[in-house]
């Protein structure tokens, strides 16, 4: 059982560089499917997800190489059409290869894709998108197929919701199609920047990304290219939110502030010290003041994949935050587990209140989702003693090798496993005292 075991209470100082976007990477390679020849992709990460993703290429009969951060795609004589259901239940975003087979090859078959347990995350969407494509779409035995004899044709559509899922799928798909396909209320994430200039290079003509209408002219068909994948904002978030924790002053590089100008506003009030330019400089203050409000919403908005990650920083503000989730009903798993370190979280429905302590300890607790992960490190830096975080696999899926980028700005942070998940019965006192204190809505402690 691997764990990160993390000595909290060392103010971080230093420089950390920010990992190509993870975001950004996983839809770029599926949308390498479509192309005929060979792709380059710069300033990779090297996360699990991304390996299952080449793994999926393999299968489709793509040929792929990974080194130094560098992904190169051979898709030219790929024609497969088959995902792996043992990939698809691994991650939610390989669904997108379920458009780009169909759009390359006239069909595709799959299950329906796994990852984190955040909330439903229906592919509703995505299937309503595909039809609208001109793709006849059938499931049997909780295997979805899809065909089409005449190819993708282009469409006017309306997404129900601004998602990221399904706004990739219809720009992926309609870029080998007949026609001109307009959508409308797509989501606007930089993300979605970086696939449309992508997909340019390669030959296709889409306009719009990175705005609620995107107009894609599709190709019959497309050529490969060299692409350098764009920085992850979410990582910079977590680095921001991990000084705001631990204290001190660190510089983050390689990062776009304009990608999370929310979570940096965010930390002004709660009274960090923020300078940008090249790069981003943040001093923390001495004491965290408590956010009055963060409501999760749509790019440009506060981003739901730093909720956790900021929620945990404002365990230590002086005053009470309130913290909204508006995208997935499940993305407070991460206040049980911070309650062993004593915080104070009230959970209402979608809201949760904060009421911020001076000290959190040092205790043992379980990612159940990526970002929930990132947020109980983010946590145990900040907290006095030792914690043990397990669900090292969740975090695994988001961030490269965190233990060294965090032990480069001071931080004590070590990979460990144990063979037995009976040690962690018999040895389940934390390293540290602490009192865990959780709340009901009604204020009751327990």
């Amino acid at each position: 059982m691997k764990y990160f075991r993390i000595e909290g209470g060392r103010a971080l100082s230093g420089k950390a560089a920010v990992h190509g976007a993870k975001n950004s990477i996983l839809a770029l390679l599926a949308a390498s499917y479509l192309s005929g020849g060979e792709s380059v992709f710069e300033n990779c990460p090297d996360l699990t997800d991304v390996r299952e993703s080449l793994e999926i290429l393999n299968a489709l009969g793509a040929k792929t190489s990974f080194h130094d951060h560098t992904i190169t795609v051979d898709a030219s004589g790929a024609d497969g059409s088959e995902i792996p259901a043992e990939r698809m239940l691994r991650m939610r975003s390989s669904i997108l290869f379920f458009g780009a087979a169909a759009a390359k090859t006239g069909r595709a078959a799959c299950v329906h894709p796994g990852g984190c347990a955040i909330g439903e995350r229906p592919i509703d969407l995505h299937l309503w998108a595909l039809r609208q494509l001109g793709l006849a779409i059938s499931e049997e035995y909780g295997i979805l197929n899809c065909k089409t004899d005449r190819g993708i044709t282009g469409a006017a559509l309306r997404l129900s919701f601004p998602s990221v899922g399904a706004t990739e799928q219809v720009m992926i798909t309609a870029a080998l199609s007949k026609g001109e396909t307009t959508l409308y209320n797509a989501a606007c994430e930089p993300e979605l920047v970086d696939l449309q200039n992508y997909l340019n290079l390669c030959g296709a003509e889409i306009r719009g990304a990175g705005s609620s209408t995107v107009v894609i002219r599709g190709k019959s068909s497309l050529s490969g290219a060299q692409w350098r994948v764009m920085p992850d904002r979410i990582e910079a978030a977590t680095l921001l939110c991990a000084v705001l924790s631990a204290g001190g002053e660190i510089v983050i590089e390689n990062a776009r502030p304009e990608h999370f100008r929310p979570v940096l506003e965010a930390a002004r009030q709660m009274g960090a010290e923020i300078t940008e330019g090249g790069e981003i400089r943040i001093k923390a203050p001495k004491r965290l003041r408590a956010i009055p409000e963060i409501a999760t919403s749509p790019y440009p908005g506060f981003p739901t994949d730093a909720q956790a990650i900021l929620m945990a920083a404002a365990a230590k503000a002086e005053g009470t935050s309130i913290f909204y989730e508006n995208i997935f009903e499940n993305r407070f798993q991460q206040v049980s587990e911070l309650a062993k370190m004593g915080a104070k979280i009230r959970i209402n429905g979608r809201m949760a209140t904060v009421e911020g302590r001076e000290t959190l300890s040092g205790a043992d607790v379980s990612a159940a989702d990526l970002r929930g992960g990132a947020a109980l490190m983010v946590a145990a830096l900040g907290a006095q003693g030792v914690s043990r975080v397990f669900g090292v696999d969740f975090i695994d899926r988001g961030y490269e090798t965190p233990e060294s980028t965090l032990e480069s700005l001071g931080a004590c942070v070590r990979r460990e496993e144990k063979g037995s998940i009976t040690w962690l019965i018999k040895d389940s006192k934390p390293e540290s005292p602490q009192r865990a204190t959780v709340r009901s809505a009604s204020g009751k402690e327990s």
